[in-house]
């Protein structure tokens, strides 16, 4: 390759250097699966791009599970980038999908690929990009996902406030108006010692209502994500959100 470089003009060779980099492992996204249907018939196998790439290989994936495993670090699979189909079934079959879309994963991005809805709708899995960039000195970082049909069903935008321990709620919420599928970043909370910090969701505009009050550890330069869940089953809310540590 070199003898074929050195025989082009300088131009010509830099672009023929540039194709052979590009056709690297650079070219893939990294993904990770959450389960989030709370009424499929068992755990899930998820394919990309048709049945012959089993993205989950030998592993279902559990409702409220996570694939692969986060440690933490987050952790990925690496898969083309591109356009590509995600499509969920039933682990052992490959008839009646219950998640199915595609979506456009690009080179070097590290995604969060939510499977969510119920069953029968077939939704289409949505599609978040990560940044586990680590948070700067003495912060943390909390990201919520909104996958609940149960909550989008009957409640529908919901605002999320995350708060030190013991203070009251504050006047405003940290993440306004969140909606089904959409996933915010809260950023550069402060970190004290021994402190943890309380997560509370009600309905967007109003306190008369409280979905979520749960009590979180916070770590140093931390990064945790928290998933919006019906109970195993479906038909109501779970209080208490999928909670993986992205960053530690």
């Amino acid at each position: 390759m070199f003898r074929l470089l050195k025989a082009l003009p300088l131009t010509l060779a830099i672009a023929a250097l540039s194709l052979f980099t590009s056709c690297g492992s650079g070219n893939n996204a990294q993904i990770r699966i959450i389960n989030a249907i709370p009424d499929a018939q068992g755990a899930l196998d998820v394919y990309v791009n048709g049945t012959g790439n089993k993205i989950t290989g030998s592993t279902p994936i559990a409702f409220g599970s996570i694939f692969p495993a986060t440690n933490p670090p987050a952790t990925y699979a690496s898969e083309p980038s591109g356009s590509d189909t995600i499509t969920a079934y039933v682990s052992g079959t490959t008839v009646n999908p219950v998640n199915n879309g595609s979506a456009t994963f690009n080179a070097s991005t590290e995604y969060t690929v939510v499977l969510q809805g119920n069953a029968a709708a077939v939704n289409t899995p949505s599609v978040l990009t990560d940044n586990n960039t680590a948070p700067t000195t003495n912060t943390l970082e909390y990201r919520v996902i909104y996958s609940s049909p149960w909550l989008s069903r009957n409640v529908g935008s919901v605002d999320v406030y995350i708060f030190p321990t013991g203070n009251n709620l504050p006047t405003s919420p940290n993440i306004p108006g969140l909606i089904f599928g959409q996933a915010v970043y809260v950023q550069s909370l402060p970190y004290t010692a021994g402190n943890t910090y309380t997560v509370v969701v009600t309905p967007h505009l109003s306190t008369n209502a409280t979905y979520v009050d749960q009590t979180y550890p916070s770590a140093n330069g931390s990064i945790t994500t928290l998933v919006l869940v019906d109970e195993p089953g479906g038909g109501s809310f779970d209080t208490v959100p999928l909670a993986f540590s992205d960053l530690d």
